[in-house]
C-alpha cells in the first residue's frame, strides 16, 4: 500500500512538474539586443525584470552587445544571417541607414497594428523629430535621449572670484572666454574641456545657432546633401577654440568623453562639456569639490538661441518575427515609456523622461528643485521649437563622417592645419561618403 501511494505521488510530482513547465514554456521569448553596460545596464535590467513580473505572456531577454557601434554591427550581421532580435538598440547617428535598411517595422505601425492608440504629442517633439520620416511617422522608438550641457567646478569659480552660472540663460562664448582666463590665472591647470568633440563643438554649436550642418535640410529632404560646416561661423567657433588653447583656456583631452572627464574630475579644468548623461557618473565619481550644470554657450549675436539637439538611442523593431512576438515588443515598448519606468531612468541615469507626463509628474514631485540640474538639459533642448535646421541631422555613413570630423579637428589642435584648411578637408572627405550612399540608397 505504501509503495502504491509513493508511485502516485511521484506521477503527481510529475505532472507538477511537466505542467509548470509547459506553462513557463508558453510564454513568448523578446530578444532585446543594447548597448547599455555598467550602471545603466543594470538599470535596464531592473526594467526587463519589471516588465517579465507585470505578466505571464511575454519573457523579454535583455543582451548588451557592446558599445554602440559593437551592438549595430552585431545587428546587422544578425539580420544577414536571419537571426536577428526583435529589438535593436542603435545610436542617433545610425538613423539614416536603419530607416533605408528595409530591415526595420515602423514603430508607429507596430504600436498601431498591436491596438495601441498612443499620444504622440505627448512624447518631447525635439526627440521625436530626430527618429520620424518624412511623412512625420515615428520610425524608432526614442529610449534613452541625451544633449550636451555644460559642467563647471562651482569651487574653481569661487576661486577665480566668479558666482554661479543660471541654470537657464546661458553665458557667451566671449563672457566665458573671460572667465576662463581668470580660472587659469587663478591658478587652475586649465580652463575648458570638451567630449564628443563634434557632437558638441560643431553639431550642437550650428543647431543652437541654427546654421545648416548640411544642405538639404541637414539631409532630411534628400539623400544628395553635401556638408556646410566649413561655413564662416564654424570656423570662427573652432578658430577661438584653437586661440584658448595658447594661454590655457581650452585643451585638447580626447575624442570620446574617459579623457575630458577625467581632467575634470581631477580638477585639471574647470569646464567640462558633455551628455547630460554624464550626471549619474559625475555624480558618483566626485566627492570632493561642488560641481554644477549650465546650458551650452552662446554667441553674443544670436538673442534666441535655437534649441540644442539630441544623442543617445533608440530601439528599432526589426523585421522578420511572428505576430505573437511583436505583440509582445508593443506591450514591452509601451512599458518602457510609462511614467514609472520614464521617472526611474531619467532619476539613475540622467537621460530625458521621453514623455511631456513623466515630466510634469517629476516637477509636481519637486524633483527639480532637489536637483535644479538635471532639468537643464530639457529646458536647453526644449526652449524654441525645432526649425528645419535645428531638429536634427539625417545623413549617410554619419558614424564615418563623425571619425572624419574628429580626425581633421585633431590636425587644428596640433598645429598640422588651420581650421578653414580641417573644416574645407572634412566636408570634401564627408561629400565622397555622402555621394557613395546616394548611390548605394537612391
Amino acid at each position: 500500500m505504501k509503495s502504491r501511494n509513493l508511485i502516485l505521488f511521484i506521477v503527481l510530482a510529475m505532472v507538477v512538474v511537466f505542467t509548470a513547465g509547459e506553462v513557463l514554456a508558453e510564454r513568448i521569448e523578446i530578444h532585446w539586443w543594447h548597448a547599455m553596460r555598467s550602471a545603466r545596464g543594470e538599470v535596464c535590467n531592473t526594467m526587463i525584470k519589471a516588465f517579465n513580473d507585470s505578466q505571464d505572456k511575454y519573457t523579454v531577454i535583455g543582451t548588451n552587445k557592446g558599445n554602440y557601434d559593437e551592438t549595430v554591427n552585431a545587428g546587422v550581421a544578425a539580420i544577414r544571417a536571419k537571426k536577428q532580435p526583435h529589438i535593436l538598440q542603435s545610436f542617433e547617428v545610425g538613423t539614416q541607414t536603419m530607416m533605408l535598411s528595409g530591415a526595420v517595422y515602423p514603430v508607429y505601425e507596430l504600436m498601431a497594428d498591436a491596438g495601441y492608440n498612443v499620444n504622440w504629442k505627448d512624447y518631447l517633439q525635439p526627440v521625436l523629430s530626430y527618429y520620424m520620416d518624412a511623412n512625420g511617422n515615428l520610425v524608432s522608438m526614442p529610449f534613452n535621449s541625451s544633449t550636451p550641457v555644460m559642467y563647471y567646478n562651482v569651487d574653481l569659480f569661487k576661486k577665480a572670484g566668479l558666482a554661479p552660472l543660471d541654470k537657464s540663460t546661458p553665458v557667451t562664448w566671449d563672457e566665458l572666454g573671460g572667465m576662463l582666463d581668470k580660472i587659469v590665472k587663478s591658478g587652475t591647470p586649465g580652463g575648458m574641456v570638451t567630449a564628443w568633440q563634434s557632437w558638441t563643438q560643431i553639431e550642437n554649436y550650428s543647431a543652437i545657432h541654427n546654421i545648416p550642418f548640411a544642405s538639404k535640410s541637414n539631409g532630411y529632404e534628400g539623400l544628395d546633401c553635401e556638408l556646410l560646416i566649413n561655413n564662416d561661423k564654424v570656423v570662427n567657433h573652432i578658430t577661438r577654440l584653437k586661440s584658448w588653447m595658447k594661454d590655457g583656456r581650452f585643451f585638447y583631452g580626447g575624442q570620446k568623453y574617459q579623457g575630458p572627464k577625467a581632467e575634470f574630475i581631477a580638477q585639471n579644468a574647470a569646464v567640462y562639456i558633455d551628455s547630460i548623461s554624464g550626471i549619474a557618473k559625475i555624480q558618483k565619481a566626485v566627492k570632493d569639490f561642488t560641481w554644477d550644470v549650465a546650458p551650452l554657450p552662446v554667441e553674443s549675436w544670436m538673442k534666441e538661441p535655437q534649441n540644442s539637439i539630441i544623442g543617445g538611442a533608440s530601439n528599432w523593431v526589426l523585421k522578420g518575427h511572428s505576430k505573437e512576438e511583436y505583440a509582445g515588443v508593443a506591450a514591452f515598448l509601451e512599458f518602457l515609456a510609462n511614467n514609472d519606468m520614464q521617472i526611474y531612468w531619467h532619476k539613475e541615469t540622467g537621460y530625458f523622461p521621453i514623455t511631456l507626463t513623466a515630466y510634469k509628474a517629476l516637477k509636481d514631485q519637486g524633483y527639480y528643485k532637489e536637483f535644479p540640474y538635471q532639468e537643464v538639459g530639457i529646458k536647453q533642448m526644449t526652449r524654441r521649437d525645432p526649425t528645419t535646421i535645428s531638429r536634427g541631422l539625417r545623413l549617410g555613413y554619419f558614424i564615418q563622417i563623425r571619425n572624419i570630423i574628429n580626425e581633421e579637428l585633431e590636425l587644428v589642435w596640433n598645429d598640422t592645419k588651420s581650421p578653414q584648411e580641417a573644416l574645407d578637408n572634412a566636408v570634401k572627405r564627408s561629400n565622397e561618403l555622402l555621394r557613395t550612399f546616394e548611390k548605394t540608397y537612391q
